[in-house]
């Protein structure tokens, strides 16, 4: 085996790009390990993690870039090589061969397309509140995808909004649908009755994706942006929002799905949403809001809940989707462990999805550690190590600063599922596989090796484990649902039908192994 480590100093290339270039190096013969990435402090602790660090990469700064390869030999690591020198080369060429770059001003863009009534800003944070307040006086509706913008500016870009009764979807929005179109992080869904607000991407994403599967579709997936429930911006845009919907013929339920909000936010919103003149299904996730329900608002503590509700509602019957016993499979699954194994370890590519299993499981058992938990007790201390059971936001910033998001690139994700598989107490590995447009064009493609090099460490050591997924998408996404669910079922992966199941499925696991 041989490996080599090259910097190249002072060449930049955005994140996806190398990520593709990767992907293509992998699929080389007798191409062992192939990283190629820019020199942040988070990406040098990854090359650490898989023991592609020198001491020479201690000087390398975010400005540079780091190739890593470990190949059968000498002569495939010199092609890896070759290939990666000519793929850069051209990538440079290419850039520096175009004429004069192209300035796109929004002014302009709207005398050209006169028709635009939307604007999608995805810059970095701290341009973006300047461009959304450009679209907003020209009367344009806006999604702001970025992160950090600055929450004063959140604020008067939402009162702006308001002002001239436009949206303003964000910031820090990664999913929407208006009219059909996806914008961000979007499935292919059917059209449909049912209305979507959320400040929540992952996990609109999964309403929608098992309102699809059930069997209906949807208007609009409005994306309020992960603050708008808090204090501070006090539900602006979801009151908007829930009042275009009311007023949208063509939607015949209505759906609100939020991490628990500021107690007085949560009383303004149920108190609009009572004068509505539909259904609103309300999933303040965790929330055990049932005392409130009246004539029109439904409370559901879930996600999977949340459509399945919404769907009854739209049908008159209830919805229900099952492919086998739970139950039953817990205790088969159960035997194959040791007497050793007993922790959950989840590694989340959407944080709606981790805080979902983060509270499901944080009511069946008393310690669940992670990232993002709601509670600072039980927040790691490092999260580059697990504790006990832990679960993951591999989507937070921590982990996305200066590489792409785990639903784009899952390296990361790859690496951290075989040092999990280091630790002999660990029982059971839950993944969530987002398909969708933006997201990685094949997920289970990529870590189904990963996963059974996983397994193959468990099973050098006697022992079993259990890898739990959920997909949530549609058979009509780019990835083809089914295609991906069957690479994961082939490798010995169990596939729930949605995050929730993958959670409980784990638990009741868990519980036959403390019994």
């Amino acid at each position: 085996m041989r490996t080599k480590i090259v910097v190249k100093k002072n060449l930049f290339f955005d994140s996806v790009s190398l990520m593709q270039l990767s992907d293509k190096v992998k699929s080389l013969q007798n191409i062992l390990e192939v990283v190629i990435l820019m020199a942040t402090d988070t990406n040098k602790y990854l090359l650490k993690d898989i023991d592609l660090y020198e001491k020479e990469l201690d000087n390398s700064t975010p400005n540079d870039l780091i190739i890593a390869i470990k190949a059968e030999d000498d002569e495939s690591l010199k092609r890896a090589f070759d290939y990666i020198e000519v793929s850069l080369t051209q990538k440079s060429i290419t850039n520096s061969s175009q004429s004069e770059p192209e300035i796109v001003i929004q002014e302009y863009a709207y005398r050209v397309h006169p028709d635009i009534n939307l604007v999608l800003i995805s810059t970095p944070g701290e341009y973006a509140a300047l461009e959304a307040k450009k679209a907003l006086l020209s009367n344009k509706h806006v999604m702001i995808f970025s992160d950090n913008v600055k929450l004063e500016d959140e604020i008067e870009l939402k009162d702006l909004a308001l002002s001239r009764g436009l949206l303003l979807m964000g910031p820090d929005c990664g999913t929407a649908m208006i009219n059909h179109i996806p914008l961000g992080f979007a499935n292919e869904v059917p059209a449909g009755p049912i209305g979507i607000i959320a400040a929540s991407g992952s996990g609109s994403q999964e309403v929608a994706s098992l309102i699809a599967k059930l069997g209906s579709g949807i208007t609009q997936l409005i994306g309020v942006g992960g603050r708008d429930l808090n204090e501070q911006v006090g539900g602006k845009m979801m009151l908007q929002a829930l009042q275009s919907l009311n007023n949208d013929p063509e939607t015949k339920v209505i759906v609100l799905i939020s991490k628990p909000p500021a107690k007085n936010v949560a009383e303004k919103i149920l108190n609009e949403a009572t004068k509505v003149n539909k259904p609103v299904v309300i999933c303040f996730l965790g929330a055990d809001n049932s005392s409130q329900e009246s004539r029109n608002l439904h409370f559901v503590k879930f996600l999977e809940d949340a459509a399945l509700k919404a769907v009854e509602l739209v049908t008159g019957r209830k919805a229900i989707y099952t492919r086998f016993n739970i139950y039953e499979l817990a205790k088969i699954e159960s035997a194959k462990l040791n007497e050793n194994q007993k922790y959950i370890r989840g590694l989340y590519a959407g944080g709606t999805l981790c805080d979902e299993a983060i509270i499901y499981l944080s009511q069946e058992f008393n310690t669940i550690y992670s990232n993002i938990h709601f509670d600072n007790k039980y927040k790691l201390s490092d999260n580059k190590i697990s504790i006990k059971d832990t679960l993951l936001d591999l989507g937070d910033d921590e982990f996305t600063r200066g590489k792409a998001h785990p639903m784009i690139d899952p390296q990361y994700r790859n690496i951290r599922l075989l040092n999990e598989s280091d630790d002999p107490d660990v029982a059971i590995v839950l993944l969530d596989f987002v398909l969708g447009y933006g997201a990685h064009p094949d997920p289970a493609g990529v870590a189904i090796g990963i996963i059974q090099k996983a397994k193959e460490k468990f099973m050098k050591r006697n022992q079993h484990l259990i890898v739990i997924a959920s997909i949530t998408g549609t058979e009509n996404d780019p990835q083809i649902l089914s295609q991906q669910q069957k690479k994961l079922e082939d490798a010995g992966v169990i596939c729930m039908p949605s995050n929730l199941q993958a959670v409980k499925l784990a638990a009741l696991i868990k519980k036959e192994l403390i019994q």
